[in-house]
């Protein structure tokens, strides 16, 4: 047994505050009691002490299971973190450039000399997250314009302490979002919004949408931290139990499936879990019928989006080294884990 192996004492579980499978089978706790049966305690990462949960975006802790956005997971596997890929899901999250109500225009294109902000780099590249999310959501809308960053002048946003997602439970409003504030302050025109709550922030805000990324209708032009969204663990976990990937990958299908026939429970469950202020919200932001798209896979077309997010960090210096999402994901385990689905199911 490897050194990282005899450290797996505990397992822990993360996710983003959006919408996803796994999040599902922690709160019908069918994770925490299968992990239960071998004496294995299973805990939430946001509920963990700092040093523990800024795991989030080093994956260095063996024990975990994360699905998260693909930024932190992609420069972690780039900085030699050994972990495998075993899922990927893609669930639109209403991508936005949003515009201060004086601008006066209606399309990208308009966006020429404007000021627009881009979150300055983290302490570390693994969790700057967010800088890479604005900068992809830029760059699909410039190319909708026929502009590029040239054409603007980027406004670069502080970036404070990190914090790992769900630590962030307290702030309110556009608090949870610097850049919309430079907005209001009138110290830039444009910015980048993702997800429910930060689409209602804007808005009651009195900022106006420019563009709806979603609204693209090719995927590429949405790919971005959250699109598509890996499930890794690390290889220390999978080489000394392989059953409790197999087992946890498994029952987050089982939830994607509970899902599909249960969209009442389901919206509720998000509701909680990503702090959207209404149910409206919800389906506004992720689509009236986010609950049947839930399910992760490792298809071809998926690897191929998640080349094209690996790309992209490449060019705006997030990466020591590319690689292929291909050569990263493990077929062999989603595999297995289709297979003991039906053992569960039956």
């Amino acid at each position: 047994m490897t050194q990282d192996q005899s450290k797996i004492d505990k397992l822990w579980y993360t996710r983003c505050n959006v919408p996803t499978a796994t999040g599902l089978a922690h709160q019908r706790g069918w994770l925490a009691k299968r992990f239960a049966e071998d004496d294995m305690e299973l805990g939430i990462l946001q509920d963990a002490p700092l040093e523990i949960a800024r795991h989030h975006y080093d994956h260095a802790l063996p024990g975990l299971f994360r699905e998260g956005g693909s930024v932190p997971a992609i420069v972690a596997k780039s900085d030699g973190q050994p972990t495998r890929l075993i899922g990927l899901t893609w669930i639109d999250e209403r991508q936005a450039i949003v515009v201060r109500a004086d601008i006066d225009t209606e399309h990208p294109a308009g966006l020429k000399d404007r000021r627009i902000v881009i979150p300055g780099w983290a302490k570390e590249r693994h969790a700057s997250h967010s800088r890479a999310m604005a900068l992809a959501g830029f760059e699909a809308a410039l190319r909708i314009g026929g502009l590029d960053f040239q054409d603007v002048t980027v406004v670069e946003a502080a970036t404070g302490k990190t914090i790992p997602p769900g630590r962030l439970r307290d702030l309110k409003g556009i608090a949870q979002w610097p850049a919309l504030s430079l907005l209001v302050e009138g110290e830039a025109d444009a910015a980048y919004v993702k997800g429910a709550a930060a689409i209602a922030a804007a808005r009651n805000a009195g900022l106006c949408l420019l563009i709806d990324l979603d609204h693209q209708t090719v995927p590429e032009g949405r790919v971005n931290n959250g699109t598509p969204r890996p499930i890794t663990v690390h290889e220390a976990l999978l080489q000394s139990r392989p059953e409790w990937v197999i087992d946890f990958l498994a029952l987050t299908l089982k939830a994607a499936e509970w899902a599909s026939v249960n969209p009442d429970d389901v919206r509720s469950i998000v509701r909680n879990e990503t702090r959207a202020g209404t149910m409206e919200d919800i389906e506004s932001a992720y689509g009236h019928d986010f609950q049947n798209r839930l399910a992760p896979d490792l298809s071809p077309e998926r690897l191929r989006l998640l080349d094209i997010q690996i790309d992209f960090l490449r060019r705006h210096d997030f990466l020591k080294r590319s690689f292929k999402a291909e050569t990263w994901a493990d077929a062999d385990v989603f595999q297995q884990a289709l297979i003991r689905l039906e053992t569960i199911q039956g």
